[in-house]
């Protein structure tokens, strides 16, 4: 079959060719972006500083060296040691493991159970909506601190139950974002169509809401792992992270502090400077996936 001279055939090939130019359009703005590049490059080289490292440069971080206090950048220990006689320089190898982990599994989690919750919530509705929001509402008034407080004094912190508690107090942010993504996206012709048609309410929020949100969502993951990452740093400066011996960047600049006044910068300096990197890092990335993925590029 023929239309204004072009057959099916003719029109098949063409969806692909257009989807990969929008692909490698929306990847050329990210590139052209030389903040994301840089934020790119630093994570990847924080990554290997911090998985592959240890690989490469042994250190015992369980037990302490008495012997070894307080000892200046030199040879042995390009960074020094601690307060306890721990090599500066694998323990930060070793507490970058943790930030990263943590910090990648919250933004992952928060921002998929914030990104249901708020394109549900958004696409309903009316009466749900409004009660699915207040119930977002009430968890924001809790004050983090306190539950962190609370927790700390009744179980041991470790991996998993920082990143269920952070995830339970990140996922709200992401669940309002969405949310207005979903009140906006749900009046389009091609989610009304699928109600006409008989679609279920899933089937609208999952083939459809969700997946013409996933810029607002990829975006938001981002800084959700920027922000986890400065959690947790605030966290175990507090002495609220996980207990030694484990390390931590934030616990490593806490217990830097106290030796401040004896002029022993590698102590703070080093896992300071790495937080603020990391986070940063992040916020680039998420910046330059902003502007790829804004649909308002797609007339460039």
């Amino acid at each position: 079959m023929t239309d204004g001279g072009a057959t099916v055939a003719d029109e098949a090939p063409r969806r692909p060719q257009g989807e990969s130019s929008l692909a490698l359009r929306m990847a050329r703005v990210f590139l052209e972006n030389r903040l994301a590049s840089i934020g790119g490059i630093l994570i990847v080289v924080i990554s290997l500083f911090c998985f592959a490292g240890p690989l490469f440069y042994h250190t015992n971080q369980v037990a302490g060296n008495l012997l070894n206090v307080n000892l200046p950048p030199g040879p042995g220990h390009p960074l020094g040691t601690d307060g306890v006689g721990y090599d500066v320089l694998g323990r930060l190898m070793a507490g970058g493991q943790s930030s990263l982990e943590i910090g990648v599994a919250v933004g992952v989690v928060s921002t998929m159970a914030g990104a249901a919750w708020g394109a549900i919530s958004g696409y309903l509705g009316g009466i749900p909506d409004a009660i699915m929001m207040r119930i977002v509402d009430t968890i924001l008034a809790i004050p983090a601190i306190f539950l962190f407080i609370y927790l700390a004094t009744i179980v041991r912190p470790n991996v998993w139950l920082l990143i269920a508690v952070l995830s339970a107090l990140s996922w709200l942010g992401p669940a309002r974002l969405v949310r207005g993504e979903a009140l906006s996206l749900r009046s389009r012709e091609y989610a009304q169509a699928v109600a006409v048609m008989g679609g279920s309410r899933i089937r609208v929020v999952v083939r459809h809401i969700i997946p013409n949100a996933i810029g607002t969502i990829v975006v938001n993951a981002t800084f959700q792992i920027a922000d986890a990452i400065l959690v947790l740093a605030t966290l175990s400066f507090l002495g609220f992270g996980l207990p030694p011996p484990a390390p931590t960047w934030g616990g490593m600049l806490a217990n830097g502090t106290q030796y401040l006044a004896d002029g022993y910068w590698w102590q703070i300096y080093p896992a300071g400077i790495l937080i603020v990197v990391t986070v940063v890092a992040f916020n680039f990335i998420g910046d330059a996936l902003r502007d790829a993925l804004d649909v308002r590029l797609q007339r460039r």
